[in-house]
């Protein structure tokens, strides 16, 4: 049997997740795993960019580059663009829509880049059908979904495999709260800390329930691309669709999870909406969730778990006394959850403080526009030899000296404050005293180290998925969502244009400076 061909393929992702989502590629079979920033390159079949649309928990959107060349200038880029055979991805009766990310100074206004790139396209057909001819542009839901990605001349044209960002997993019936975490950042933050459905699972501040739906998807082994009712590359040319059919319909390597996730929040407003995201994603009878403060945990499920939670940050959803809540976070963490492992995401410094503990781990993250950070911390009982001495280690431990120092803030985590001295010595060339001891700061930044049987289903239940656009049809209870039957009466539901999330901010770095202002070496003038 001949192999089917293989082509180029890029995973976009949140920074700090690029390890997560090359572990879940290279598991699907995917060749030549490159992690990047923000982006996994690999290389696979058109199997492959089906599966990692359908499988990867922590991929945002799969494009494929078709067409690679350098352009300095708009014109040259639109030159590029026009010499290219559109008749092989578009026709006349297709919509099309354009993405474009520019980094460098050859293209400083990506919106003008995106309509050069319009404009190629719309001429080329009007040189080869006239000047009638052209398809049309379609912000949302376009046929054919183009990603322009600009590094200094270098050009990437990619098609666009996903269509909707593929957070937007489709389970969130019980409808959101006022600030959720993004879904692909809640599994990714459950991937890295070791999770797997191997230990019992906690949020005692779950808003809306996203980390635990996501945590009961892990545990069950249910892929999150069961809940989508549409893909791009469904209205690609070359779409097989018996093969995605038997993508889609295969749930063999679906299990029960044997460990309790469990859910709490001092809303009953939060609870009623996590209940029904639970519901919607079908893992309803694996969770259990309700109305219940923190100050009233006073055990937990089992002597040992993880804990992940993203409590008020003071900012969209604030708590009467910020720092009450946080000093009680620090004091249940002691006192009710030894053995766990606890992920808190946090925006302000101080409340961090409140906690009272060492943390074990740091990690920037970028959640709902907020510079924010993820600090994981041990819990062990009794002293830190003794915690050693039984087999126990913290992922830190080499610099605990660093830690017995004033903690020094990361650089993007408090905007508004004033540089340290710490920070400015930070940007010093690489090799300018090389036998010098590192400063603290540069010890806080540290990287994440990675981290049975199936439920009986009545054959008779499953319903196929009919591949048209449209809107889920009502479900009896019980039923799970994820192999349901679309109303074709429905149009497709709105999709969102370029992500946000996925753009990250760029801070260029300082260079040395004599009093006059002039650049030098980064020696002293004395």
């Amino acid at each position: 049997m001949t192999p089917a061909p293989t082509f180029e393929m890029v995973a976009k992702t949140f920074q700090g997740l690029e390890d997560v989502l090359a572990e879940e590629l290279r598991g699907l079979g995917a060749l030549n795993v490159e992690p990047g920033r923000r982006m996994v390159a690999f290389e696979g079949s058109l199997e492959t960019l089906y599966r990692a649309n359908f499988c990867c928990r922590t991929a945002l959107r799969i494009l494929k580059p078709f067409y690679k060349f350098r352009a300095s200038t708009p014109d040259e880029l639109y030159q590029h663009i026009k010499a290219y055979d559109w008749s092989t991805l578009l026709d006349l009766e297709k919509t099309f829509s354009i993405d474009t990310v520019a980094f460098g100074d050859e293209f400083t206004h990506t919106r003008f880049a995106t309509y050069r790139v319009k404009d190629g396209i719309v001429d080329w057909f009007r040189d080869h059908f006239g000047p009638d001819s052209r398809p049309r542009v379609r912000l949302e839901n376009a046929d054919i979904i183009l990603n322009v990605h600009i590094h200094g001349s270098d050009v990437t044209v990619s098609l666009d495999s996903s269509g909707e960002s593929l957070h937007k997993r489709g389970y969130r019936l019980g409808g959101q709260t006022e600030a959720p975490i993004n879904e692909v950042l809640a599994a990714g933050i459950i991937l890295k800390s070791g999770y797997r459905g191997d230990a019992p699972f906690v949020d005692p501040m779950c808003g809306s329930g996203t980390f635990l739906v996501e945590a009961a998807l892990i545990a069950a082994n249910i892929y999150p691309g069961v809940f989508r009712q549409h893909y791009a590359f469904e209205t690609w040319p070359d779409f097989d669709k018996e093969l995605f059919e038997t993508i889609f319909n295969d749930d063999s390597a679906e299990r029960t999870p044997a460990f309790p996730i469990i859910g709490a929040d001092i809303s009953p407003k939060a609870i009623e909406i996590t209940l029904g995201n639970l519901k919607g994603a079908g893992v309803s009878r694996y969770v259990s969730a309700e109305v219940k403060p923190l100050s009233k945990w006073e055990s937990a499920p089992q002597p040992a778990g993880i804990l992940i939670t993203n409590p008020p940050y003071g900012q969209r959803i604030s708590a009467p006394d910020m720092e009450a809540l946080y000093r009680t976070i620090g004091t249940k963490l002691k006192h009710v959850f030894t053995g766990y492992h606890a992920w808190i995401i946090g925006y302000k410094d101080e409340y961090f403080r409140e906690i009272g503990l060492a943390p074990s781990q740091k990690m920037a993250v970028n959640n709902g526009g907020l510079d924010c950070e993820l600090r994981e911390y041990v819990i062990f009982e009794g002293s830190k030899r003794d915690f050693r001495a039984a087999g126990g280690s913290i992922k830190d431990e080499e610099r605990a000296d660093a830690r017995r120092r004033p903690e020094k803030k990361s650089s993007d985590f408090r905007k508004d404050r004033k540089p340290f001295a710490a920070d400015k010595r930070e940007k010093r060339p690489s090799d300018f005293r090389k036998d010098r001891k590192p400063f603290a700061a540069d010890k806080d930044r540290r990287r994440f180290d990675k981290g049975t049987g199936r439920p009986a289903r009545d054959p008779e239940a499953r319903q196929p998925r009919h591949f048209g656009r449209g809107e889920t049809a009502p479900l009896p209870e019980g039923e799970r969502p994820h192999r349901r039957l679309r109303l074709e009466a429905f149009g497709r539901g709105p999709s969102i244009p370029a992500d946000k999330e996925e753009k990250a901010s760029f801070r260029p770095m300082m260079g040395w400076r004599n009093k006059s202002g002039e650049k030098t070496d980064g020696k002293s003038e004395e």
